[in-house]
């Protein structure tokens, strides 16, 4: 899922979840990774992960770069990041948002999504408290404890419908 780190960092675990994670795809093993998540499997899977163009927290819109019946072309997920992914070779461009290009890849059975669609009611305040000085100065990309908490609970409804979306088509074969 999540993390404050960078798959950058130097960290005892990232090598050897890098080789899992490139083991698994080359095997056909369903991959999924959420934010970090997502940027481990770029890194394992050939591409680059950096500093993004600028923190996207809270609340915004991604637009599907491929159909996701029922989902709109352009429809709300919860961000928390300040870094990105390039796109690895071969990978099918899935989403995008005004402040983050990549938002989203699949390559085979192997999902990468740079938002969080698997988040719960009561973690967007946990969050948000736990990590106030990263919303303390709200932006057009960076949603204060208010705008963000704001609606919850139809947001996280909303939310999961997208994770069903995401997460059928991602079941299907690759094709």
């Amino acid at each position: 899922m999540g993390g404050p780190m960078s798959v950058n960092d130097d960290l005892p675990w990232i090598g050897p979840t890098l080789e899992l994670i490139a083991t698994a795809h080359a095997r056909s093993v369903p991959v999924l990774g959420h934010c970090l998540g997502g940027q481990l499997v770029a890194k394992a899977l050939g591409a680059s992960v950096g500093a993004g163009p600028c923190k996207e927290i809270g609340w915004f819109p991604v637009r599907c770069r491929v159909p996701f019946p029922p989902l709109a072309d352009k429809t709300e997920v919860f961000h928390w990041h300040g870094e990105t992914f390039t796109l690895p070779i071969e990978a099918q461009h899935l989403f995008e948002s005004d402040a983050c290009p990549n938002q989203g890849f699949r390559v085979g059975n192997t999902l990468a999504l740079q938002f969080h669609v698997e988040m719960l009611a009561d973690m967007v305040p946990v969050w948000a408290t736990q990590y106030a000085d990263e919303i303390a100065e709200p932006t057009a990309t960076i949603q204060g404890f208010d705008a963000m908490t704001r609606n919850l609970d139809l947001r996280i409804t909303n939310l999961h419908r997208v994770a069903d979306a995401i997460y059928d088509v991602w079941s299907k074969p690759f094709g």
